[in-house]
């Protein structure tokens, strides 16, 4: 009864106390209520509206917004030279054939013609026709000029004379291939050519077992949409022909390089070094990419328009997931804290190859704080001059790719075509330094730049982008998409090599002399398998517009983003 009596006691003290704690728990659950309906929401913003871009204070030379996270006006200190790679002088270019490696005339078998239609912008088109010439020889057959793509994206009517010196293309390559401008007549009427397509990555295996066949019984054959369709991995006597054509045969016509050079010449009036930057911030790309950017509902509109345009297309359900996993370009303020931490002052000239970037003005006002000293082709020469080359796509692209190519330091945003042939000629041309941002670990870095010193941000960029700045030896020989990583023709020397020109480099055979050539050809080097790609255009068009990720220092992780099928011709950043 004791205990009862003890029960009900407590029972009667606590009944008092219910409607205060209802009382505070009501109030508590309507002030969360009131803070979430306030609260913006989350698919409107994301970091980059979160954390304020850098502003800058003219009459000082420190950056002001967040307090601790200052960006002198001469970047960050650096250890290295900025404008040249480590022992770049211990390596040369060199493609020259072996004494088995027979002439054409030798070889080239009559009433075997094969034709080519490329696909895609200008550096897509120029793998097509690098690989042309090798399909050609491993056919025996004569080549008739490769025709250029006129119909896709880029709706560009120009044709190989118009791009390309032709001449010289036909006469280098004589004595590897035979090529003609136009298919002969036969009994006085046109061929009744057979188009027919081959897989992506086609080996020469595949092209004996499945064109050659074809080749013998119609005598002359078009191999139609021809991009990536030749394998990584040839014997070595082939992979320098690849080089031969696209590093020496592939001459821009006399008006373009010209204007090219007059373009690079007024870069170097204006300082003795200069960056180039393929920015690649347009709106196809970033729809492609199905990346986020916290330009809310009206960003997610507009770059959803422009998906919808090729229903192939994958879908992105988790936009941030595609940032965080390196898949997204950064944004013009992102590359240049970038490159004021690796080093880059604030007085470093920048030349910026890009189409129309989304969100104009606005979007690169933080990257011209950054860089004061910001060019294109448009500011750097008249209307006038380019006139004769703004009404084609290829033509203006082709401007680009010298000015970049001549830089001393090439920077690309994205693992498209211009970026993978660039980095392949600079490191076959002297090693100049090619910078590709690790964007998977540089992703968290920006995310949580307010909350460290510039000093620590600038150091960490630093430590990220070892293995992603154009070094020899960063990838191990034979690994990835051989456009970029040609290793097959660039060959250790004893002696540090000396330029004969410090000028524009030149395509005569002097630049193909090598000094010590690598060892013979390995046996196995065709022994990885090489997937052979599907046939059918749809299937072929599902893949996703950027590499499965970042580029990072290993060499499994190099080989396998770039062993995945090349993006949409659409989509390239060509």
């Amino acid at each position: 009864m004791a205990f009862q009596r003890r029960r009900n006691h407590y029972y009667h003290r606590f009944r008092f106390l219910i409607p205060f704690i209802s009382a505070i728990s009501a109030g508590l659950l309507l002030f969360f209520a009131l803070l979430s309906f306030l609260a913006p929401s989350p698919n409107d913003s994301d970091h980059h509206r979160l954390i304020p871009p850098v502003q800058f204070n003219a009459a000082s030379d420190v950056a002001i917004g967040v307090s601790h996270f200052r960006v002198p006006r001469n970047g960050a200190r650096s250890g290295r030279d900025l404008w040249t790679s480590r022992n770049a002088k211990f390596y040369s270019g060199c493609c020259n054939a072996s004494n088995k490696f027979q002439k054409a005339n030798a070889i080239t078998h009559p009433n075997r013609y094969l034709l080519i239609a490329t696909s895609g912008g200008l550096n897509q088109q120029r793998t097509g026709i690098t690989d042309a010439v090798v399909a050609a020889r491993i056919l025996n057959a004569t080549l008739v000029v490769p025709k250029l793509d006129q119909k896709s994206f880029w709706r560009d009517s120009s044709n190989f004379s118009e791009i390309f010196d032709v001449d010289w293309f036909i006469s280098f390559l004589s004595k590897d291939v035979k090529i003609i401008h136009q298919l002969p007549k036969r009994g006085g009427k046109t061929w009744n050519t057979h188009s027919m397509r081959v897989p992506r990555k086609c080996s020469e295996r595949c092209y004996q077992n499945r064109v050659l066949p074809v080749l013998l019984k119609r005598h002359a054959i078009q191999l139609s949409k021809f991009d990536y369709r030749l394998a990584n991995k040839l014997e070595t006597d082939l992979q320098k022909l690849r080089c031969r054509v696209n590093y020496h045969a592939l001459k821009f016509t006399d008006s373009i390089q010209k204007m090219g050079e007059k373009l690079v010449n007024r870069m170097r009036a204006r300082s003795n070094h200069y960056i180039a930057l393929h920015l690649r911030f347009e709106p196809d790309m970033l729809a492609f990419s199905g990346c986020y950017y916290g330009g809310g509902e009206k960003e997610r509109r507009e770059l959803g328009a422009i998906r919808r345009r090729w229903k192939t297309l994958h879908q992105v359900s988790n936009p941030d997931k595609e940032r965080r996993h390196g898949k997204c370009p950064l944004t013009p303020e992102e590359v240049g804290l970038m490159l004021r931490a690796l080093g880059y002052g604030q007085d470093v000239h920048i030349y910026v190859a890009s189409g129309e970037v989304y969100g104009g003005e606005e979007t690169l006002a933080p990257l011209k704080a950054l860089f004061p000293n910001f060019h294109s082709k448009e500011t750097i020469a008249s209307k006038a001059e380019l006139d004769k080359f703004s009404s084609y796509s290829s033509r203006m692209a082709a401007l680009d790719f010298i000015v970049c190519d001549e830089s001393d330091v090439f920077v690309t945003n994205n693992n498209g075509n211009m970026a993978r042939i660039l980095a392949g000629r600079r490191r076959y041309f002297g090693h100049k330094p090619t910078i590709r941002p690790n964007a998977k670990k540089l992703y968290r870095l920006f995310l949580n730049r307010t909350n460290m010193t510039w000093g620590a941000f600038s150091s960490r960029v630093r430590t990220y982008q070892r293995g992603f700045m154009g070094e020899p030896n960063e990838v191990r020989p034979g690994r990835g998409e051989f456009h970029e990583n040609p290793s097959p023709c660039i060959c250790e020397v004893a002696k540090p090599h000396v330029k004969s020109d410090s000028g524009p480099r030149k395509y005569g055979k002097s630049d193909i002399t090598p000094r010590r050539d690598e060892p013979a050809t390995v046996d196995d080097q065709n022994s990885d398998y090489e997937p052979e790609w599907p046939d059918s255009e749809e299937e072929e068009d599902q893949v996703d517009f950027q590499d499965k990720g970042p580029l990072n220092a290993t060499n499994l992780e190099y080989d396998a983003i770039n062993s995945e099928e090349p993006e949409l011709e659409e989509m390239l950043s060509d």
